[in-house]
């Protein structure tokens, strides 16, 4: 949710039934994106580690889902404390919301705004799992899950996103996670690696997807789901701010994906469908915080520059040595950042807020916001992670045995693989023949009789 809506009040407003489906539909198209999650990065990993990176973004449905009727929607939306968390009593398993009760300033039920930001909550830490792929016990992670949704997540949605929240009370302009998604989930998966290491054979053995297509059907179902995330978080569709991120969210992938296909080529010398994928996503990270306040010419610098940036990002592992196993440090984190400073660049003013960017005659204010938030998501953010991170591997261990890493995580963690490569078919069709009777058949003179 942007910052600096208010509303008189002589104007008190009325359920709008077309915001309200508008928002149930945006609604679902979030949810959607966590399964295209899950096959974005299950296609991106090896065949034994399939099913397990497909559970690690599947049980966030499960676990945020609870957590967030139970308390996490008022620790984040709930009567702002200190400016750092909400509490609202009547929030806790949102016993306490009337049925038409309107969530406050807006056209919307509680319900219906509870229910979008839950499906944020969900996939923020679904993107950390990319970078842990292949070596982390299921059991682990969802015990990482449960705790860093808590004391992670739920903080940093009230400092962006909470009446009263200190990043939101400073004017730091967030559209629909630039910081509280993005930033946070990266530096998160970041904090998480540099505790548990690398992958047995990073860097030495080959780690190529398993399935492109796979990781293209995943790309292709989180765009389409961007377009309820990103125009979705105006709440509403009364004034055209909604329909400006709308477009500048596709837009800005466009552009990303082709600066980052443009970057393989020539450091590469060649276009991958994994750059397309990959470019589009950054694209679609970067225009999260800055798309309501930019136009579609900002959009497209946004990509670019983001598009570039993230392409260049993703080497760094093999340079620096840790093992962000599916970018999620190239591609959230620094698309994130990008983003979120850039609309320090081109915010236009008269959009999502008046604020302006230097190229628009705002100066540097607005800069310095942004710089304060993405540095204050990323600190803290990384210190917590790796802290919990380091609880969870000295207590009950974060890894699987290395045994486990080599033979397949899938395997070990869920009795389960991905593919039976083994299986003939049908249990009830008769076996063939041997191959001696075969060529027997196949050899014998047309008029012959011959048993099969």
């Amino acid at each position: 949710m942007p910052p600096g809506i208010s509303t008189l009040a002589a104007e008190t407003p009325a359920l709008s039934a077309a915001n309200t489906g508008f928002m149930l539909i945006c609604s679902a198209l979030v949810m959607l994106m966590t399964p295209g999650l899950a096959f974005f990065y299950g296609g991106m990993v090896r065949v034994k580690s399939t099913l397990n990176m497909l559970m690690m973004s599947f049980i966030s449905l499960g676990i945020v889902t609870v957590l967030w009727v139970l308390f996490g929607f008022s620790l984040s939306f709930g009567d702002d404390f200190g400016s750092v968390i909400g509490w609202n009593a009547d929030y806790l398993g949102l016993s306490g919301i009337g049925l038409a009760e309107l969530w406050d300033g807006y056209t919307v039920p509680v319900h219906v705004f509870a229910v979008f930001q839950l499906m944020f909550a969900v996939i923020t830490p679904a993107l950390i799992s990319g970078a842990l792929a292949d070596r982390v016990k299921f059991s682990a992670w969802a015990l990482f899950i449960t705790l860093w949704a808590t004391v992670v997540y739920f903080p940093v949605a009230h400092w962006v996103w909470g009446e009263g929240g200190w990043l939101f009370e400073m004017g730091v302009i967030d559209f629909a996670g630039g910081t509280a998604v993005h930033i946070n989930a990266g530096a998160a998966a970041l904090g998480v690696i540099l505790v548990i290491g690398k992958r047995v054979g990073f860097a030495k053995d080959p780690m190529r997807p398993h399935s492109l297509p796979l990781v293209m059907l995943g790309a292709a179902l989180l765009w389409f789901g961007w377009f309820g995330f990103n125009a979705g978080s105006w709440l509403g569709n009364d004034d055209g701010v909604g329909a400006v991120m709308f477009v500048n969210t596709q837009v800005a992938a466009a552009a990303a994906m082709l600066a980052w296909l443009a970057y393989e080529k020539i450091r590469h010398g060649a276009c991958t469908t994994l750059g397309a994928a990959s470019g589009a996503v950054a694209g679609l990270v970067a225009i999260t915080p800055a798309g309501g306040s930019c136009s579609p010419l900002g959009a497209i610098a946004i990509g670019a520059i983001s598009g570039v940036l993230c392409a260049m990002a993703v080497g760094l592992k093999f340079r620096l040595g840790f093992d962000d196993s599916l970018d999620v440090v190239g591609v959230h984190l620094v698309g994130g950042i990008a983003g979120s400073l850039l609309v320090g660049l081109f915010a236009t003013g008269g959009v999502q807020s008046e604020a302006r960017g230097l190229l628009y005659g705002g100066g540097l204010e607005q800069l310095g916001k942004q710089a304060v938030g993405v540095f204050a998501v990323l600190a803290y953010s990384l210190v917590v992670s790796a802290l919990l991170a380091l609880l969870l591997d000295r207590t009950m261990g974060m890894r699987v045995d290395e045994d486990a890493e080599v033979s397949g995580i899938d395997q070990h963690e869920h009795a389960e693989t991905a593919y039976d490569f083994s299986g003939a078919g049908g249990g009830s069709r008769k076996p063939l023949p041997p191959a001696s009777e075969l060529l027997a058949a196949s050899a014998a003179p047309k008029n012959k009789k011959v048993d099969a």
